[in-house]
C-alpha cells in the first residue's frame, strides 16, 4: 500500500487528500485505499463512485461475484482485460465442465463479452444490435434456466434456443 502512494505521488504527482489516506492525482482521479470489506458495501450501494479498482485476486473473486449479482448473476456478467495495446474479453464464470455439451446454460456472459469487444473495436451498430436483441429476448421472458427461477411467467428454454431468440429478434430489428 505505502509503495503504491509512494508511486502515485512521484510517478503520477498525486497529492495527499486531508489528513490522507487518500491521494487525488492532477486529472482529479482520486486513489482510494478503503478496507476489503467495506469496499464490498460501499461498491453494493455507491457503485457510482468507483470507475476502477486495483485488488488481490482473491478479493476481486469476491467482489465480481457480488457485482455480477446486481445485473442477474454471473451467468449473464461480460469480462474485459484491457492494456494500452491488448485487449482480450472472456465470459467472467468458470468453464462449469459439468454442464459441458448439456445446451443448459445461460450464454450471455460468452454474449456480453463479445458485444464488449466490437464495442471496443468501433463496431457499434452491432453491439447495439447485440444488447437491443438481449433486452427483447428476457423481456420476452424466453430466459435460461437461472433467469427463468426469478421471474415470473418465464418459460425456461435451452442455451441455443435463447440465442435463437436473440437471433429472431435481431432479423426483426
Amino acid at each position: 500500500k505505502k509503495w503504491g502512494y509512494e508511486l502515485a505521488a512521484r510517478e503520477f504527482g498525486a497529492k495527499l487528500i486531508g489528513e490522507g489516506p487518500w491521494m487525488e492525482l492532477p486529472n482529479g482521479i482520486v486513489i482510494k485505499d478503503v478496507i476489503a470489506d467495506a469496499f464490498l458495501q460501499q461498491i453494493l450501494l455507491r457503485p457510482e463512485e468507483y470507475d476502477v479498482v486495483a485488488t488481490l485476486n482473491l478479493n476481486g473473486d469476491y467482489i465480481s461475484d457480488a457485482l455480477a449479482a446486481e445485473v442477474g448473476g454471473i451467468g449473464i456478467a461480460p469480462g474485459a482485460n484491457l492494456s494500452d495495446t491488448v485487449a482480450m474479453f472472456e465470459a467472467t464464470h468458470g468453464t462449469a465442465p459439468k454442464y459441458a455439451g448439456k445446451d443448459y446454460v445461460n450464454p450471455g456472459s460468452l454474449i456480453l463479452s463479445a458485444e464488449m469487444m466490437l464495442r471496443h473495436l468501433g463496431w457499434l451498430e452491432a453491439a447495439d444490435l447485440i444488447v437491443s436483441s438481449m433486452e427483447k429476448a428476457i423481456a420476452s421472458k424466453q430466459v435460461t434456466y437461472d433467469f427463468a427461477r426469478l421471474m415470473e411467467g418465464a418459460t425456461e428454454v435451452k442455451c441455443s434456443k435463447f440465442a435463437e431468440v436473440m437471433v429472431a429478434q435481431m432479423q426483426a430489428a
